[in-house]
């Protein structure tokens, strides 16, 4: 029954890792620039 828990807890861990990874890659790959956007309240321009 320990060794059920051990695998849960390292199984855990590995899903943990990935998730991080994918999450830090998506950060890494978003486009830099200028974000111009036009609403209903007006045009704005952010710097990103």
């Amino acid at each position: 029954m320990k060794q059920n828990y051990l695998y849960l807890i390292i199984g855990a861990l590995v899903l943990a890792v990935i998730a991080l990874g994918i999450y830090v890659y998506r950060e890494e790959t978003k486009p830099k620039g200028v974000e111009l956007r036009i609403d209903d309240s007006g045009i704005s321009v952010q710097e990103k």
